[in-house]
């Protein structure tokens, strides 16, 4: 008896220890992977928050150099403008700052400024500016001096900078002025206003001539942090730190800023970025709280698994059991349901269907009746007067009429054509537009053509649907286009034949070919009022339409030549994923 008794005892101690050292093995390993995963989430969200800095200012300093080199060609065009050397040297220059104000919008530059031999502002954008003498400024020396553009950079009185281009103009190499051009480059400093980053930008003596802060414009990169923080995220961060290496000390005291820089390729320009860490010491923080709550969790149940009895787990999984199969009930009811609602949405589509084709042939009678009224009747009074003038034995009258008539009706046959673009007028907002379906319905239109002429058609097409954003009816414009193009370019060939090609990659794009006679002037093609047809068979608006058309839609419209003869058309459109269509 005294065995059996001091026997339990034992037991219990034996159960006890094991379980100190199970739960100190367990916080053990929390704290070694807790610190393990902040040292990693730590380096990793830090080389992700450095990585998208360096990204932006890429791309700011991207921004930057196009802007300037899409300016810097302004002055050599607007140098050979005829009408600005003739007002030059008339000195008249009554017209001039009317043909300046006309250059501005479509070049996107602060303003434009012509300035005679001496100097003198004779035309510009900003009126108050006519008169002014600009002999010593440096736009105006160098530009004399220099054959080619020449860049400035003017600091002003107020904090900021002058940007911009100039260059001389002259005839039969005699100056006669000089054209100067002012850069927006404002402009990025507004787009900056919303981030939470300091972003600054430097020339080559390292003056900040950009800047988040407009007090830092003029100065040097250190003069300028130190007589004014910037006001956003980073503040405290700057006010704080000390110099501009981030540690992993400062990083946890939640003091560090990352400075990061990148050179412009332009005039040895720099661009630079002061970011905080409180981001990323938010994510690093969040990520640990997610850990530690799913260690405690595990622990939680780890405890109530040991706790808990066979009885009570067998109970539970009889409960479970019965819940899954009260589950399985209702999910056999919400399918038949679902089938039930099924059957019934299919009709209903019938339904709308059927009323869609009918609105639409309603639509088109309404258009018949309005368009070839007016061609009706006078073919009625061209009929009254061949009756007339054949009663009076006079035929050659008669016939006269009668080849009106048949103008008339040639008149109605194009009506009938058109019918579908006149009664359907595209909209500014896009949607999303299977290119498939406006493919049909553009062939459909064109259905009449194609008997008459007798042209095989081959069409390929994918099977998943090819969807793009877009306005329907001015992308079946597009198709009708580049279809009638096909038609004109194998009136001559004997088997005529029309290629579509329909293919969904980075982007949607549909192939036109022909083999018909190919194109003479590839770089005019697109050109308005350019063709080659004879007069009156066509405009030569079709093509540079359609070119606009698909440019607005942010794509591009290409033509070449194919190898084995005939030409071939290419429309590229972005194509629109799921997950885009999802969110529109």
């Amino acid at each position: 008896m005294f065995a059996r008794r001091s026997s339990r005892p034992l037991r219990g101690r034996t159960v006890s220890w094991r379980a100190r050292i199970a739960l100190a093995f367990f916080v053990a390993m929390v704290i070694v992977v807790v610190t393990v995963t902040n040292g990693l989430l730590m380096d990793r969200f830090t080389a992700n928050t450095r990585t998208r800095a360096e990204l932006r200012l890429a791309l700011f300093g991207a921004n930057l150099v196009s802007e300037l080199r899409r300016n810097s060609i302004v002055p050599q065009l607007l140098a050979r403008d005829p009408e600005l050397i003739g007002a030059l040297n008339s000195a008249d220059y009554s017209r001039s700052t009317q043909r300046l104000m006309s250059f501005v919008d479509e070049i996107g530059a602060a303003s434009l400024m012509l300035l005679d031999k001496d100097g003198r502002a004779v035309a510009s954008t900003d009126r108050n500016r006519l008169g002014e003498n600009h002999r010593q400024d440096s736009f105006f020396v160098d530009a004399q001096r220099s054959n080619d553009t020449v860049f400035s950079l003017l600091k002003g009185d107020s904090p900021g900078f002058t940007f911009t281009y100039s260059r001389r103009i002259e005839d039969h190499g005699v100056l006669l002025g000089v054209i100067v051009v002012t850069v927006d480059l404002q402009k990025f400093e507004r787009s900056w206003s919303g981030i939470s980053d300091a972003l600054l930008v430097m020339d080559s003596e390292g003056r900040i001539i950009l800047s988040t802060e407009p007090i830092w414009r003029g100065l040097q990169e250190d003069e300028a942090v130190s007589r004014e923080p910037p006001s956003s995220a980073i503040q405290r961060a700057l006010l704080a730190t000390a110099d501009w290496a981030p540690s992993v000390d400062g990083y946890l005291g939640g003091e560090a800023v990352m400075r990061v820089s990148s050179r412009i390729p332009f005039r040895g320009w720099q661009v630079a970025s002061y970011t905080s860490y409180a981001s990323v010491r938010e994510k690093v923080n969040g990520v640990l709280a997610l850990e530690i709550m799913g260690f405690a969790i595990l622990l939680a149940l780890a405890f109530y698994a040991l706790s808990r009895k066979t009885m009570l787990r067998l109970a539970f999984t009889q409960e479970e059991s019965a819940d899954l199969r009260a589950l399985n009930e209702r999910l056999q009811r919400e399918i038949a349901e679902r089938e039930r609602m099924k059957r019934s949405l299919h009709v209903v589509e019938q339904s709308l269907a059927q009323s869609q084709k009918l609105a639409a042939l309603g639509e088109m009678s309404a258009a018949v009746s309005h368009e070839l009224n007016q061609p009706l009747a006078a073919m009625k009074t061209y009929l009254a007067g061949a009756q007339l003038l054949l009663r009076r034995n006079r035929p050659e009258e008669a016939l006269a009429s009668f080849q009106r008539i048949d103008d008339l009706i040639g008149r109605m046959g194009k009506i009938t054509r058109q019918l579908k673009s006149f009664a359907s007028k595209g909209g500014d907002q896009l949607t999303p537009v299977n290119m498939g379906d406006a493919l049909a319905s553009a062939l459909a239109m064109m259905e009449p053509q194609l008997r008459q002429r007798r042209v095989r058609i081959t069409r390929a097409l994918p099977e998943k649907a090819v969807m793009v954003m877009a306005d329907q009816v001015r992308l079946e414009q597009v198709m009708i286009n580049l279809l009638r193009n096909a038609l004109d370019a194998t009136a001559a060939v004997e088997n005529a034949q029309v290629d579509i090609i329909l293919s969904a990659g980075e982007t949607a794009t549909l192939t036109v070919r022909d083999n018909g006679t190919g194109i003479q002037d590839l770089d005019e093609l697109f050109e308005p009022f350019y063709t080659t047809k004879p007069p009156g068979d066509g405009t030569g608006l079709g093509l540079a339409i359609s070119s606009g058309i698909v440019g607005d839609l942010g794509g591009r419209l290409t033509a070449r030549n194919a190898e084995g003869g005939g030409a071939v058309f290419e429309v590229q459109l972005p194509i629109l994923s799921e997950d885009i269509e999802a969110a529109e």
